[in-house]
């Protein structure tokens, strides 16, 4: 059973956090290429990281988003304390902030599965089963990536966790965003993930109820373990 080191870096500056996610991610790819001019008996194990933090107010925007879907300019952000930052994951763009608990796994997929397609599904039953904790039933919809409530319904479906992803070699980078106890009125300065005409939530809104967080990590941790079939030490 592969082992995951888990590390919860707590509120970092959002900058600090894709700086460091790339050093472990440059590691683990750097490892693999230097396994290649080595005998299998002499490769070295690559490494595998779950992350859990929280960002400062931020806006990001993924490679193929477009710009316009942020809704300020860069004065408006300053007043609203915000920062924004162009990123080299998938997905249009997003927003990170207080309360929002936000997943970096950093995988090597050859440890796994090398299907990044089951990997974002694995990723969105983890937030599913999480909710079904709360009786709070949840599922995905067609051609959109992330975790939804009522996503049958035009007039009520709302999003819940955002994805997306970076992978090279079979690592990956960047992860979700699960709204915990977020402030939803930041979503209103972005075209969220480029969808117009559905809404966002977070668990704090659906049960009517501050939502501790730490109980939901050790949730969230459970279901990763068990999905990927792998211990998070």
């Amino acid at each position: 059973m592969q082992s995951v080191k888990f590390l919860d870096w707590g509120l970092i500056d959002y900058k600090q956090a894709w700086d460091d996610q790339e050093k472990l991610f440059d590691g683990i790819v750097q490892t693999k290429i230097s396994n290649r001019a080595l005998p299998s008996t002499e490769q070295k194990i690559t490494s595998n990281y779950l992350i859990f933090c929280e960002h400062p107010h931020v806006y990001t925007l993924g490679k193929s988003g477009d710009e316009q879907n942020l809704l300020v300019n860069e004065s408006e952000l300053k007043e609203k304390q915000a920062t924004y930052y162009k990123i080299n994951r998938g997905g249009d763009i997003t927003y990170h902030g207080p309360g929002q608990l936000v997943g970096y796994p950093i995988l090597d997929l050859d440890n796994f599965f090398t299907d990044i397609h089951k990997y974002l599904r694995f990723l969105e039953e983890m937030v599913i089963l999480t909710l079904a904790e709360y009786g709070i039933e949840a599922g995905r919809s067609a051609g959109e990536t992330g975790v939804w409530l009522d996503a049958g319904n035009p007039l009520k479906a709302r999003k819940i966790c955002a994805m997306g992803v970076r992978a090279s070699r079979w690592v990956t980078m960047h992860g979700f965003a699960f709204n915990l106890n977020t402030d939803l009125n930041y979503f209103k300065n972005i075209i969220p993930c480029g969808i117009a005409d559905k809404a966002v939530t977070s668990l704090n809104l659906e049960l009517g109820r501050k939502v501790d967080e730490t109980e939901v990590k050790i949730i969230m941790k459970n279901h990763f373990s068990q999905l990927f079939q792998c211990n998070v030490i």
